[in-house]
């Protein structure tokens, strides 16, 4: 039942009488702090910290412990930006966009502001997304209400195809084929509906399928440490860092992208399952087609690093509304939290709005003051993180290894998720070789079980019909934009191959002359 605007201001502000506890302020201080270092180590990523977090809440009041667990998540998402601008290793899934620019703008010198830009963006995608959580909560449940097996897969499908236009330096063919090799990764393990073995190739170790975190790290970490130590001259920094605060320049460029991706990553947030990660490559992806500077995307951007910390981050509050709604949570984070409060006996769903009429309110303000400890905290240590990049890389790299190991061991426990991380690593160094581009890798690993596991549900649900699909809307919709994409970026990757094929004979031409 909808309640009035007025009676929304009435729980709110009793909300804020309950989280203003000065027990419950510095919770979510050191918590949040908890969270961002956490986040800055590869492989320690906010779904981890949270599973080994959620005993310490057991003895809490419910408040103390919804402050704790959601400051820890906050702080985590953003967190993850750190390591991704220093090092082009993303310390959470969802800040492997922020390093496509991130990285560019510290090798450039830029490294303080590209950190600045990161969190001032982090906190104002948060803040959006809150507003969403509190006030236009029913309008996203019920376009999140009508997601199927058919749209669940079309949105997995969907993001394979947008893997083309994360390609910056290649065709959108090149991004379609990692793309699908990560969707092919996905697909080793026991089937998910029949539980068979599939392309396991009798290993029983996978079994299990292939883990997104030692993926991720070989992928993005241990391809880097190859690249870097085979460079005769690694990159340098400016020794005048200056300010590590966005200038006029920089927000004016970010404000409108920054806005638009709030609300993207709100929405994408509210959609069960479909996590941070892909709200900031979602976002990515629009802001380049809308942006009037698409050429620079992929090559220090801020408005694309803007574009990926605001949706990853917005994506919070917004896992929250199907989270409460629903007892489905919107992300792996979320459904850590929802473990939590139900051991504390709140109970998600539509009776939670008459049995505990603040709970919403409670979870919004608490997930803004989060952002705010979040950004003063993070401006804070941003000078002092922002120095390790003047270290050689040469040195660094080798201490991030061990890092690296542990981050691949500490999720399963298994020395065989080390041998995954290391394979990768391989795979990643020769495909970087080759100028394929990295992303679409693991956004792949990403949305393959998505894919696979919806659209044999649908088939089932439609006897192996496809007929069901055209009396669904968002399907169509779905369906038609991915035709788009398919088309334009055909069209693109001939274009680029007739212009590679034109410069080419130029250039022979002028060694003939």
């Amino acid at each position: 039942m909808l309640t009035s605007f007025a009676s929304q201001m009435s729980l709110l502000w009793s909300s804020v009488g309950i989280v203003s506890d000065p027990m419950t302020l510095l919770i979510i201080l050191l918590a949040t702090t908890t969270g961002i270092v956490v986040g800055a180590i590869p492989g320690l990523t906010g779904t981890m910290a949270l599973a080994l977090l959620i005993n310490v809440t057991y003895t809490m009041k419910l408040e103390y412990a919804v402050a704790f667990l959601l400051s820890v998540y906050v702080g985590a998402i953003m967190g993850g930006c750190y390591s991704a601008i220093m090092l082009n290793i993303p310390g959470t899934p969802a800040a492997a966009a922020t390093a496509l620019d991130g990285f560019v703008l510290a090798k450039r010198g830029e490294g303080g502001k590209a950190l600045a830009t990161g969190i001032v963006s982090s906190f104002i995608g948060v803040t959006i997304s809150v507003v969403v959580l509190l006030f236009f909560t029913p309008m996203i449940y019920s376009v999140a209400l009508k997601f199927g097996k058919w749209e669940y897969f079309l949105l997995a499908l969907f993001g394979i195809m947008i893997c083309g236009s994360l390609s910056t330096d290649s065709t959108p063919l090149k991004g379609w084929i990692i793309g699908f090799l990560g969707f092919f990764a996905a697909m080793i393990g026991l089937d998910p509906i029949y539980s068979y073995s599939r392309f396991t190739f009798g290993i029983p170790n996978l079994m299990g399928g292939i883990q997104l975190i030692p993926a991720l790290i070989g992928v993005f970490g241990i391809s880097e440490i190859l690249t870097v130590l085979q460079e005769s001259i690694p990159y340098s920094m400016e020794e005048d860092l200056g300010s590590v605060m966005p200038d006029k320049k920089i927000l004016k460029q970010i404000w409108k992208p920054t806005i638009r991706s709030g609300f993207i990553g709100a929405a994408i947030g509210a959609i069960p399952g479909a996590g941070e990660d892909i709200a900031a490559w979602v976002s990515y992806d629009v802001g380049k087609r809308r942006s009037k500077n698409k050429r620079f995307f992929g090559k220090g951007s801020y408005e694309g690093l803007a574009c990926a910390e605001t949706a990853n981050n917005a994506c919070i509050p917004g896992a929250m509304i199907p989270l409460l709604t629903l007892a489905i949570p919107g992300s792996p984070q979320a459904a850590m939290f929802l473990a939590a409060i139900w051991l504390h006996g709140v109970k998600p769903g539509p009776m939670l709005a008459l049995q505990n009429p603040t709970f919403l309110y409670e979870t919004g303000i608490t997930l803004f003051l989060s952002a705010v400890c979040m950004l003063v905290v993070g401006l804070l240590i941003t000078k002092p993180m922002v120095k390790l990049l003047k270290i050689n890389r040469k040195i660094l790299m080798p201490i991030i290894v061990p890092m690296t190991v542990i981050g691949a061991y500490a999720g399963n426990v298994n020395i065989f998720d080390i041998k995954v991380m290391l394979i990768f690593g391989v795979i990643g160094f020769f495909l970087r070789k080759m100028k394929y581009p990295m992303a679409p890798l693991v956004l792949g690993l990403i949305l393959g079980p998505t894919a696979d596991l919806n659209f044999r549900q649908a088939l089932m649900m439609g006897q192996g019909s496809i007929v069901p699909l055209l009396g669904r809307p968002v399907g169509i919709v779905f369906m038609l934009v991915i035709t788009f994409i398919l088309i334009t970026g055909i069209t693109k990757s001939f274009s680029k191959k007739e212009t590679n094929t034109m410069d080419s004979m130029n250039v022979y031409e002028e060694g003939m002359v």
